[in-house]
């Protein structure tokens, strides 16, 4: 949020918005109460000699006081003491009206700064009071995982927009609970109801395979029929890591990376050994913190992508270090060159980079997406970047801690 970047709350601004419409309106206030005050202080407007048979002294002081009024002065106003007597008085006249008008100005305007300063106070109870449905929504949010979507803000109140709001959010919550436990259902019986199939299939190839009496073509077409059935049961796999990647981390463990690397290494290396591939590793010890299946996943298909997507006689290099405070993982592999624009498409499910959709029939299109998937639910970070010479080299870091319960 752009007020929340320069450092102003919508509570503060609330309330400076409640503070400047009472200075506004107190300002016009002044200003009305300013003039009419000024409308009816009485002015000097002619003085005139003494009249014989008026008495001097009665002048209009009782009663409403007229704007305009003659003052009768018993000198001859001719004479030069009249003149003086007459000037002495119209300045007294102005003097008094400019006292009155400005003890007016200060005293109003002392009175409008102190009320002012307790209208911001009030403000900014007033702000806060009508601001606490939305930080109940707010702590509500980021209580909020898959384990409890259950809670609800379940705001009480007149039914105006907050309420309405809470009440949207909370619909928003049973929804969002509804879809996640079908997701969670459809884990717990994919596995099941996709590998039981396959799995009486390998069963039939299987004893087709250990007949004693089969042609060279049935033999070849089974051998066939078994790989197919491997690539299904590792595409099933990668499809329920995926699908529980996504969701957030509930247990936190230590796993120690190296020896992740170096089983993933072990797992590959007939592979390895096949394509002529050298290995370099620089293996440091470090050790993460957050799923230990997800995490060994996530280095085995980084092991595992850089040696099924490389070139004959090509190489790996495996790296492990501490890199500010967290686990960093590095894997770089010889290969043909790759575009910069390309390498974001590397992380999408089923996408392969341009001249690689058909070089492995072992992957299944999700290695990089697993990568990304799992290290973002354990709030890392994945780089990824082609090689001058060709080739890819991606780099993940992970945290070394469990992340503090909010």
């Amino acid at each position: 949020m752009v007020g929340m970047s320069l450092g102003l709350s919508v509570r503060l601004r609330l309330t400076m918005l409640y503070g400047g419409l009472f200075l506004l309106a107190g300002a016009l206030l002044l200003a009305v109460n300013y003039g009419l005050v000024r409308s009816r202080l009485p002015e000097v407007t002619h003085v005139a000699p003494a009249v014989p048979g008026v008495d001097p002294s009665v002048l209009p002081l009782d009663g409403p006081v007229p704007v305009e009024f003659n003052v009768v002065l018993p000198v001859d106003i001719a004479t030069p003491e009249g003149q003086r007597i007459q000037e002495a008085f119209t300045k007294s006249a102005a003097e008094y009206r400019r006292q009155t008008l400005r003890t007016l100005v200060v005293q109003s305007a002392a009175a409008l700064g102190l009320m002012a300063i307790v209208s911001i106070g009030l403000g900014w109870m007033v702000a806060g009071r009508v601001l606490q449905p939305i930080h109940r929504i707010t702590a509500t949010a980021r209580r909020l995982s898959e384990q409890n979507l259950h809670e609800r803000i379940a705001l009480e109140g007149p039914p105006d927009e907050l309420k309405e709001l809470a009440d949207t959010f909370d619909d928003m919550l049973a929804r969002l609970n509804t879809a996640f436990d079908a997701q969670r259902r459809f884990i717990a019986n994919a596995s099941h109801e996709l590998r039981t199939p396959l799995a009486i299939q390998r069963a039939l190839v299987d004893v087709e395979l250990a007949g004693a009496e089969r042609s060279p073509g049935d033999a070849a077409t089974a051998e066939k029929l078994r790989h197919a059935i491997s690539r299904s049961e590792r595409l099933i796999d990668s499809l329920l890591v995926l699908a529980r990647s996504e969701r957030r981390i509930e247990e936190w463990s230590p796993v120690d990376l190296s020896r992740a690397v170096e089983d993933a290494l072990e797992a590959v290396a007939d592979e390895a050994a096949a394509a002529d591939l050298r290995i370099e590793r620089r293996l440091a010890p470090v050790t993460a913190c957050g799923d230990p299946p997800l995490l060994e996943r996530v280095v085995s298909n980084l092991v595992e992508n850089a040696v099924r997507h490389n070139v004959s006689g090509g190489s790996v290099e495996v790296s492990t270090r501490l890199e500010h405070g967290r686990a960093a993982v590095s894997v770089t592999n010889g290969g043909p060159a790759i575009s910069p624009d390309d390498i974001g498409r590397a992380f999408e499910p089923f996408r392969r980079l341009d001249g690689d959709r058909t070089r492995s029939a072992l992957g299944s299109g999700l290695g990089l997406s697993i990568v990304r998937a799992v290290v973002v639910a354990h709030g890392g970070q994945v780089w990824a970047a082609p090689r001058p010479g060709g080739g890819l080299h991606v780099e993940v870091r992970l945290p070394t801690t469990a992340p503090s319960p909010e």
